[in-house]
């Protein structure tokens, strides 16, 4: 029996009796045959998997691009005086512990989780979260009437009649009447204002908890929580003090520009470098690789903590997913770029701005217990291979915009006899592009026939026809076309398989952000 519903009264439950032994070991008889036939594709000594692998200019990257695939399966204020604790009360609250979203957490966790949940920031006018919660606490009457609840949409700001995206909690009631009633009733589905309020109306809500002191529950007496340890304690109190998203998207997107740049300079040149400018061209090159590796040993660092902390592994709400993302692809730029140089600021790039889309959406950063049917060894390998999958990806999107621009290079080249190692450089794009395909297309199908085996086990069923399976599956198509260059001869042509691979990409990020913020269905991360 499968949940699949409930009464709307909820009183009720509605469920599914799935029972069909024969068609689950044709279904999974299937899925396995198409495993096999993917790994054998890359080790069949007649596919085109090991003959890219062993061309001259690969032959060293190809370990590399293996190694890859093997990984797969592994009261104060500074403006003016609001009345809050004093820093040393605040302070020793900090390692307090409570119960918060079902989970066992210092009080920091808590208090800094409702700062950012109003404010949208981690702290409010030089006071810590602790002095914001004392605050309010002691002095409602005053922080009722401080403009610290932020409302993002115009159209809500204009309805309330604010003049800034700030408002008072006062502002939001009309005397004893809830302001967000009215339009909350008007406003009913799935609307950018509907969302707005119902958003706000969660605000209002935290603070009304904290007021009726239904917000803050301490560990009960009689011993029936099991309190953190010293070192669980520690461990979150130092993840909450470092934000790991907000300075690898600023150091990877600055560096990532930087040496775009310097690529971009060394590769379009028709001249041979100056020695002098060929040293420091070096010397940058080595200062690249040292903060890429240590970015992606920080990143790591930080998601081993969120790891440790929520004791699962980190993948099951759009924050989480694009942080695992942007750590592939670190890893992939760490592995690939000594051999394939244009990969550095790929890597740089890419997961600056995964781990910028992740820190400007504010997607649930907060470390929550997972849902029952979210428990699953089945769910953690189908989103790792689907995030992989995307990593590559976007390298081979990459690799397309890079081989356009030397393939212009390359034809003034041909026209006043410039420099043959420009064809080599476009030849080794095309050539990379080859072969990450085949890794990123196999993570895609194994991740979309794997997460078929977990929705089976969870709810009964294969397939759903959700906007999510439909446009993964259409990713999957759509890349898979590009294997097929016997019959297609077009895709013989570098020219047209670097444009193709870049116009690809759209599947991919409509499969992931266009699915979430669009279409929506379960698979939807948007409001996770």
């Amino acid at each position: 029996f499968y949940q699949s519903s409930f009464d709307d009264d909820g009183q009720g439950s509605w469920l599914t009796v799935n029972y069909d032994p024969w068609g689950t070991r044709v279904t999974y008889a299937g899925y396995i045959l198409l495993g096999i036939s993917m790994i054998w594709l890359l080790f069949s000594r007649s596919g085109e998997f090991r003959r890219l692998l062993n061309h001259p200019l690969l032959k060293k990257g190809g370990v590399f691009i293996l190694f890859l695939f093997c990984l797969a399966g592994t009261a104060q204020a500074q403006k003016r005086s609001l009345p809050a604790l004093k820093r040393i009360q605040a302070d020793s609250l900090v390692r307090e512990q409570v119960i918060y979203h079902d989970r066992v957490v210092p009080f920091n966790t808590l208090a800094r989780d409702f700062v950012q949940k109003l404010t949208g920031k981690s702290s409010y006018k030089g006071l810590t979260p602790e002095q914001v919660i004392g605050g309010w606490l002691l002095y409602p009457e005053v922080w009722r009437n401080e403009s610290l609840i932020y409302i993002k949409s115009a159209e809500l700001q204009q309805l309330l009649g604010l003049k800034t995206p700030y408002a008072r909690l006062t502002d939001l009631f009309d005397g004893s009447v809830y302001r967000l009633r009215e339009h909350w009733q008007r406003e009913q589905g799935q609307s950018k204002l509907a969302k707005a309020i119902q958003e706000t109306d969660e605000k209002v809500g935290l603070i009304l908890m904290l007021e009726q002191g239904t917000f803050i529950q301490p560990l009960p007496a009689d011993g029936s929580v099991k309190p953190l340890s010293e070192i669980q304690v520690k461990a979150e109190l130092l993840y909450n003090s470092i934000p790991f998203s907000k300075i690898l998207f600023m150091v990877n997107l600055a560096f990532g520009l930087l040496s775009f740049l310097l690529l971009l300079h060394n590769c379009l040149r028709s001249t041979a470098l100056p020695p002098k400018v060929k040293t420091v061209s070096h010397i940058a090159g080595v200062s690249f690789s040292v903060v890429l590796y240590a970015a992606f040993l920080f990143h790591l660092a930080g998601y081993c903590l969120r790891w440790y902390i929520g004791g699962r592994i980190p993948l099951s709400n759009g924050y989480e997913t694009m942080q695992f993302m942007a750590l592939c692809i670190l890893l992939v730029a760490c592995l690939l770029h000594r051999r394939f140089p244009f990969t550095l600021p790929f890597g740089f790039l890419l997961s600056g701005f995964a781990l910028l889309v992740s820190y400007l959406g504010q997607m649930n950063p907060q470390i929550t217990p997972l849902m029952p049917v979210l428990v699953s060894p089945w769910l953690s390998i189908h989103v790792s291979l689907i995030m992989m999958s995307y990593a590559l990806l976007a390298f081979i999107m990459l690799n397309g915009i890079l081989a356009l621009c030397l393939r212009k290079k390359e034809t003034e080249n041909h026209i006043t006899g410039g420099d043959e190692r420009q064809d080599n450089r476009v030849e080794q794009l095309t050539l990379l592009s080859r072969l990450l395909l085949y890794p990123a297309t196999f993570f895609l199908g194994a991740g979309i026939f794997l997460g078929a085996v977990w929705a089976n086990v969870s709810w009964g069923r294969y397939w759903a026809w959700d906007p999510k399976e439909v446009w993964a599956l259409i990713t999957f198509l759509v890349y898979g076309v590009a294997f097929h260059s016997q019959s297609l001869q077009i895709f013989r042509k570098p020219l047209f398989f670097h444009i193709y691979m870049i116009l690809a990409f759209l599947t991919v990020l409509m499969t992931y952000f266009g699915v979430n913020y669009v279409l929506g269905g379960i698979h939807s991360y948007a409001n996770s």
